[in-house]
């Protein structure tokens, strides 16, 4: 890409992207990326799809605790978020998430073709996640879902909501509904405090044409659960008011996968990786374990 186009881009934030690590997306919009690179030569790749409204930059720490274990950790922020182009968290169809996803993983594994890769997600990374896994299966080692976004909330999609929804998206698509509650997040103060005043963090209501796209994402997320076989490890709060725990209950139930794991942390808000300091300790470490185990063994000498 010619530095002058690079420099003609700049972030939502006003950086120009040739100062920034990107990727250009099948739609010419830039895409702001992170790279954790263990000290040692890297045992596999791991993806981390962020949830809405967040950004990859939230993930610094889970990534640092992964590069302990010679993984290398990359991620972006997906469009309309963080320090991407894009409209803010507002998108024509679902399925754009998941595309980029697959074009980062393709860039990276041609820098480590010999690597197994995994994909962590979390919320609506999740949901990501599943489907990027669902469409080419067998490009990923294993997938590691936190609170995921498995199906809506039957609280918050009820029939006659999902009717409603469906009109206003036609007639009011950028009506906007509720906010993420920050409390809901984590139990850490800390955490909610954070999360309150990350600028980079979209904070404003979500609006009715981006819950169609995650209400048909869950939908397509139900028809694929029967013919899922790839190894998958879901941690879930049993507190979460944010994503529905019954959707990792019914992935756990439905998947024809013979390795698969759901974990349940008692009391544990949405973000179980950053909840109470305990407690997200214990995630990131389930998660570093699970990955490791699922390594080739090492060839001999």
């Amino acid at each position: 890409m010619p530095e002058e186009a690079e420099d003609s881009h700049r972030s939502p934030q006003g950086v120009p992207y040739g100062e920034l690590s990107h990727i250009v997306n099948a739609d010419g919009l830039y895409l702001f990326c992170r790279y954790w690179e263990p000290n040692t030569p890297p045992k596999a790749l791991v993806f981390i799809a962020h949830g809405a409204g967040e950004h990859c930059g939230v993930y610094a720490d889970v990534a640092q605790k992964l590069n302990q274990h010679a993984l290398f950790v990359f991620s972006h922020d997906h469009v309309g978020h963080g320090q991407s182009e894009g409209e803010r968290m507002n998108i024509k169809n679902f399925q754009t998430y998941i595309r980029d996803v697959l074009q980062h993983v393709d860039l990276i594994r041609g820098r480590y073709p010999t690597l197994p890769i995994f994909i962590l997600g979390h919320s609506m990374g999740g949901a990501i996640s599943i489907l990027a896994a669902c469409e080419r299966p067998q490009d990923f080692a294993g997938v590691v879902l936190i609170g995921p976004m498995i199906q809506m909330n039957p609280e918050s999609a009820t029939p006659f909501k999902v009717f409603l929804a469906k009109v206003l998206s036609h007639m009011m698509p950028s009506l906007t509904l509720g906010t993420i509650d920050p409390k809901w997040v984590s139990r850490d103060p800390n955490q909610v405090d954070a999360y309150e005043n990350d600028e980079l963090i979209y904070h404003r209501g979500m609006r009715v044409s981006f819950a169609m796209q995650l209400m048909s994402a869950a939908t397509r997320i139900g028809s694929e659960l029967p013919n899922i076989t790839w190894p998958f490890y879901i941690i879930h709060g049993g507190d979460d008011k944010l994503c529905d725990i019954a959707g990792s209950h019914l992935m756990i139930n439905q998947a024809k996968s013979t390795d698969k794991k759901l974990k349940v942390y008692d009391g544990a808000f949405h973000a179980v990786h950053h909840d109470l300091p305990e407690t997200a300790e214990s995630a990131i470490q389930e998660v570093n374990t699970w990955i490791l185990e699922r390594l080739p063994a090492p060839s001999g000498p």
